[in-house]
C-alpha cells in the first residue's frame, strides 16, 4: 500500500469525519489518497488558522480529535495560533504538515524550517515520520493523547518523500480506554469535610464540561442544594436559569460571584484549570478547597486545595453524591442574596434601548432569540465579559468562549465548525469588527459549504478592549482605532447576505429573520461601549460591596 493510503485508512479506522486545511505541494500525495476516501471530507478553508480553529471546535463539541492539514514552512506556521488555542482550552486536534524530502532534498533549505521543534511547546505530542512502517502506531499515538484528559494539540510531519513509500503496514484498532475512578477514602474525606461546613459553594471550572459530568453534578445540587458558580469556560455545564446558579466569574475580582465566594467557609472545585483567570486565591488560613479533577492540583503560594479528589469527575461526583446527607446547619442566605443582587441590578441595564447598541440590550435580545440548544461562538474583545456575566447558557457547549488563550480571530470559524456539528441548530458567531476581519475570509468558505449561520459584527471601528484598558490605566486614547469596510457590501461580495442595524427596536426582528432564515447572514450592529468602565468597574463592585 502506499503511505499515503495508509495514512488516510489510519484517520478512517479512527472515525475522522472531516479534514480543514490548505493543502500546499509537499501534501499532494497525502490530498490523492484523500480523494478516494469514502467516509472523510476535505474542508477547503482560506486560511491554515480558520482551519485549526474549525478542527479545534469540532474537537470541542464531541470529543474526537478534529484535524487539519497545511504545508511546510509558512503552511505550518499558520497553524501555531490553533495549536495553541486548542491545547490551551482542551481541545483534541491533530495537525498533517508536509515537508520537502528527509531522504534526498533537490532544494537547499528552501522553505524548511523546525517544525516538529516548533511545535513542542504547544502540544501533547509532535513527531516527523520518517518510515511508512510507523504510521500506524504515530497516528495511534497522536489521537490517543489528543483526548487524552486534558485533551489538546498533537502534530505529525509527513515528509512528502515517505507519503510516496510502499508498506505493508495496516492500520491499528483504536483502544478501549476507561478514566480511573476516585479512591473511595478521598471520597469519604471530601464527603466529611462538606457535611462540616456552614456555606459551601461549588465552582465549576473547565476540565468539568464532559456529559457524564454534567448529569452528576445536576444530580449533586438537586440531592443537596448547594449553590454553584462557573468559570467562563464552565459556562454550561449546568443549566444557568437554575435556581442555585449564582452567576460567572467573568470579571477579575470585585463583583457579586466573587462576594459568594468569599462568603462560602467551603471551595468545592470542580474541573480547575490553571489556563483559566482564577475565580478565587487562597491565603493561608482561609478558606479551605476540595480539588475535584481528573489531574492533581499544580499547587502555588494561591492554590494549595486541602482535600483532592482524583478520577474521573462524573464518577467522583457520583461517589460524593450517593454517601453524603444534605445538613439543616448548611446557610446559603448570602449567596442567594447576591445573585438576586445581580440579577436586579442587570434588569435595570438590560431595558436601555439607546443606539448604537447597548452591551446588556444585545445580550438580552440575543438570549431571547437563541432557542436552548443554540450556540453563540465569541471572539475576543470587552463583549466576552458582558456575555459570560448576563447571558445564562442552557447547554454545555452552547456559550463557545476562549478564556484560556483569549485569541482574536476565532469566532467566524469556531460558528462555521458548530453549524456542520450541528446543522438543525441556530447558531451565532459574534465577533468585534477587530476579531471578524482577522479571519473574515472564511465567509467564502462558509458560503461555499452551503451553512446556516448569523455573524454579529459589534462595530465600534476600534479594538476596543484594549482602548477600555488604555483608558483604565490612565493612557491617552492613542493607536488603537481604524476604518472598515462596509460590512453588508462585503458579505454580499462573497455571496452572503448583508443586514444593517439601524435602531435598537429594530434589532430583535432582525436577530429572528437571520436566525430563520437559512444562508450565511452577516449583521452590522454598532455598539456603545462607553459605559464600560462605569459599570463593570464601579458601580458592579459597589453595588456587591454593598451587599
Amino acid at each position: 500500500m502506499k503511505a499515503s493510503d495508509l495514512f488516510i485508512k489510519c484517520l478512517e479506522e479512527e472515525g475522522v469525519e472531516y479534514v480543514f486545511g490548505v493543502p500546499g505541494e509537499e501534501n499532494l500525495d497525502f490530498l490523492d489518497s484523500l480523494s478516494r476516501s469514502a467516509s472523510i471530507k476535505l474542508i477547503l478553508t482560506r486560511h491554515e488558522q480558520g482551519a485549526g480553529f474549525m478542527a479545534a471546535t469540532y474537537g470541542r463539541h464531541t470529543g474526537k480529535t478534529g484535524v487539519c492539514l497545511a504545508t511546510l514552512g509558512p503552511g505550518a506556521t499558520n497553524l501555531v495560533t490553533a495549536a495553541a488555542y486548542a491545547n490551551l482550552g482542551g481541545m483534541p486536534i491533530l495537525m498533517v504538515t508536509g515537508q520537502k524530502p528527509i531522504k534526498s532534498s533537490k532544494q537547499g533549505r528552501f522553505q524548511i524550517l523546525d517544525v516538529v521543534d516548533m511545535m513542542r511547546p504547544i502540544t501533547k505530542y509532535t513527531h516527523q515520520l520518517a518510515s511508512s512502517d510507523n504510521i500506524p502506531s504515530r497516528v495511534r499515538e497522536a489521537f490517543r493523547l489528543a483526548e487524552e484528559e486534558k485533551p489538546g494539540a498533537t502534530h505529525i510531519e509527513f515528509p512528502e518523500d515517505i507519503a510516496d513509500e510502499q508498506t505493508d503496514s495496516v492500520p491499528l484498532k483504536r483502544s478501549l480506554v476507561r478514566r480511573p475512578t476516585a479512591d473511595p477514602k478521598s471520597v469519604r474525606a471530601a464527603v466529611a469535610r462538606i457535611e462540616a461546613a456552614t456555606s459551601p459553594v461549588l465552582v465549576i471550572g473547565a476540565g468539568a464540561n464532559r456529559t457524564m459530568t454534567s448529569r452528576m453534578l445536576m444530580q449533586f445540587i438537586e440531592k443537596t442544594g448547594i449553590p454553584f458558580v462557573t468559570t467562563q469556560l464552565g459556562k454550561g455545564v449546568i443549566d444557568e436559569t437554575h435556581p442555585k446558579f449564582l452567576g460567572c466569574a467573568a470579571l477579575s475580582s470585585g463583583d457579586f460571584v466573587h462576594r459568594s465566594i468569599e462568603h462560602s467557609d467551603l471551595i468545592i472545585n470542580v474541573g480547575h484549570d490553571v489556563i483559566e483567570k482564577p475565580p478565587f486565591f487562597m491565603r493561608q488560613g482561609g478558606t479551605e478547597v476540595i480539588h475535584i479533577s481528573t489531574n492533581t492540583a499544580s499547587v502555588d503560594p494561591v492554590y494549595f486545595p486541602s482535600i483532592e479528589v482524583i478520577g474521573d469527575i462524573a464518577n467522583a461526583i457520583w461517589q460524593i453524591k450517593e454517601d453524603i446527607m444534605p445538613q439543616g446547619g448548611w446557610n446559603f442566605d448570602f449567596m442567594s442574596k447576591a445573585r438576586a443582587a445581580e440579577v436586579a441590578h442587570t434588569a435595570s441595564l438590560d431595558g436601555d434601548a439607546r443606539f448604537p447598541i447597548f452591551p446588556p440590550y444585545l445580550v438580552r435580545k440575543i438570549r431571547e432569540a437563541m432557542p436552548p440548544s443554540g450556540v453563540i461562538c465569541l471572539d475576543n474583545g470587552v463583549y466576552k465579559i458582558w456575555f459570560a456575566r448576563n447571558y445564562p447558557a442552557r447547554q454545555a457547549n452552547t456559550v463557545l468562549l476562549d478564556n484560556a488563550l483569549a485569541t482574536m480571530g476565532a469566532g467566524l470559524p469556531s460558528a462555521m465548525a458548530s453549524a456542520m456539528v450541528y446543522p438543525n441548530r441556530k447558531v451565532m458567531a459574534i465577533c468585534g469588527d477587530g476579531g471578524f476581519m482577522m479571519n473574515s475570509q472564511e465567509m467564502e468558505t462558509a458560503v461555499r459549504l452551503k451553512l446556516n449561520i448569523t455573524v454579529l459584527i459589534l462595530n465600534d471601528n476600534s479594538y476596543g478592549m484594549i482602548r477600555w484598558k488604555q483608558a483604565n490605566m490612565g493612557f491617552k486614547d492613542f493607536g488603537l482605532t481604524y476604518g472598515n469596510p462596509d460590512f453588508v457590501k462585503y458579505a454580499e461580495s462573497y455571496g452572503a447576505i448583508g443586514h444593517r442595524v439601524e435602531n435598537a427596536d429594530g434589532l430583535p426582528a432582525l436577530l429572528a429573520h437571520c436566525l430563520e432564515t437559512p444562508g450565511v447572514h452577516l449583521i452590522d450592529c454598532p455598539v456603545d461601549y462607553s459605559e464600560n468602565d462605569q459599570i463593570l468597574n464601579k458601580d458592579i463592585k459597589q453595588l456587591s460591596a454593598a451587599v
